[in-house]
């Protein structure tokens, strides 16, 4: 009877193995829909590394500053932490700041909050969620271009593919550019579309923080549309103009992102225990005088020297190559988010020569970008719109390069964002429509304005 009950006991365990092998395959693989998309979190859509950065319970807090006791414990809070993402700096009363906050601390800043009484929000009670949901809208890095959409976000490789097979499409209009290649060995790829020497040019770069996927994501929009739209205005704006767009000018920590740490934000450059440089605060305009850090901890190290990085270096010898010969007159940098139009300068009030002009025509783009899609843009200069930061390659482009119209764009979500940087797929194209809105605004307005002769 014994060896009896064993052996029952025996095959029941290999019938539950055979019933649940199947399952656990299932789950570690992922499904995807007819079009690739992910279903799963584990998938081959974007690899399960090894190492992957985890945000699980981590809360998103919006606070507001009342007092100067506020902002100074804040300030020293930001200095003193690993476990707080501040979204910005504490700099001034009535401010309000989007703090990540490390599920472990939770507990010690929500007791902060209430012992200096500040005014608070919990915008999101589990980042992990939305960062999960974010992974699910990639299509796999071996993806067919040809299923290339902006209703997905895609890898590296996928970008690249993508403007190689639409300049095999279109020879006689589009070409492949490559800057050189990155810290980690990456090419920085760009296009050229149009060819008429005596076009003037608008230089378009995205992607210098890593994880603003809907900047390479609106930019891929842009070259789509000055292609293949049949608005009458649009085709005139390419055939009348000559467009360099370069999606990603950060490739290695958009690879990262990936594959290891969604909010990554740096490049890959190695300082000993610690890895990248903010490469929007590595420019030599102004370097480090305000709004970065010399910190190779920070978010916003401004790298250990003006220029210093390999990435900058290839834009500047582009930009500096071609400012004259290309007659660029136009340099757009695409970001996220806070849905803000800003011009020059980031590191002082002190206007530039052309400030009327550059609001003026910030303000028209807004308006339009309001009567699209009912969103609020915010346009003015950088130091008194956003924050302080210097060493940006706005600044440098239009300091240093003489480009006279010279804006960063903060696209979708609003200040308040419960997104953050990981704006969900289905925002894409309304996103780069508003984007392309707002570029086409400008250049029309500046035209105007004689900027173009």
């Amino acid at each position: 009877m014994e060896i009896y009950r064993i052996l029952r006991t025996f095959k029941w365990q290999m019938l539950l193995r055979l019933l649940l092998i199947p399952l656990f395959t299932m789950s570690a693989s992922g499904t995807k829909t007819e079009d690739g998309a992910c279903q799963r979190h584990v998938s081959d859509c974007v690899a399960a590394a090894k190492d992957q950065a985890r945000y699980d319970h981590y809360r998103i807090y919006n606070v507001q500053f009342d007092n100067v006791e506020q902002i100074e414990l804040f300030q020293k809070l930001e200095e003193q932490s690993d476990s707080l993402t501040f979204i910005g700096h504490a700099r001034e009363i009535g401010q309000k700041l989007s703090i990540l906050v490390a599920a472990h601390r939770v507990a010690d800043f929500a007791d902060l909050l209430q012992t200096y009484k500040l005014q608070h929000r919990v915008l999101t009670y589990n980042f992990q969620e939305k960062i999960d949901r974010n992974m699910r809208e990639v299509l796999p890095e071996d993806v067919d271009v040809d299923k290339y959409d902006w209703q997905h976000f895609f890898h590296l490789k996928t970008i690249n593919g993508w403007m190689e097979h639409m300049a095999a499409k279109h020879p006689d209009r589009l070409s492949v550019l490559d800057m050189g290649s990155s810290t980690q060995g990456n090419p920085i790829k760009g296009i050229k579309l149009g060819s008429n020497p005596e076009n003037k040019a608008i230089f378009i770069e995205s992607g210098i923080h890593a994880r603003e996927w809907i900047a390479p994501a609106t930019a891929t929009y842009i070259i789509n549309e000055l292609l293949n739209s049949k608005d009458k205005q649009v085709q005139n704006l390419a055939k009348n103009y000559n467009w360099f767009v370069f999606p990603c000018v950060n490739p290695d920590g958009y690879k990262y992102t990936f594959e290891h740490d969604r909010m990554w934000r740096k490049n890959r450059q190695l300082f000993g225990t610690c890895r990248g440089v903010d490469l929007n605060r590595n420019y030599p305009d102004h370097w480090n005088s305000t709004g970065s850090s010399s910190d190779p901890t920070r978010y916003d190290y401004a790298g250990p020297s003006a220029g210093s990085e390999l990435e900058t270096k290839r834009l500047i010898d582009f930009i500096r190559n071609n400012v004259a010969k290309e007659q660029i007159k136009t340099y757009i940098s695409l970001h996220s988010y806070s849905q803000m139009l800003m011009f020059p300068y980031g590191y002082t009030k002190e206007h530039v020569s052309n400030y009327d002009d550059l609001q003026e025509f910030g303000k028209k783009a807004a308006a339009a970008i309001k009567a699209e899609s009912g969103r609020d843009y915010v346009s003015g200069n950088l130091y008194e719109t956003i924050y302080p930061s210097s060493g940006g390659s706005m600044d440098w482009a239009h300091a240093e390069a003489g480009i006279p119209i010279a804006y960063t764009f903060e696209l979708r979500g609003p200040p308040d964002s419960q997104d953050l940087f990981i704006l969900p797929a289905v925002e894409i194209q309304p996103t780069a429509s508003e984007a392309f809105t707002a570029i086409r605004t400008i250049v029309e307005a500046a035209a105007e304005k004689g900027y173009y002769k």
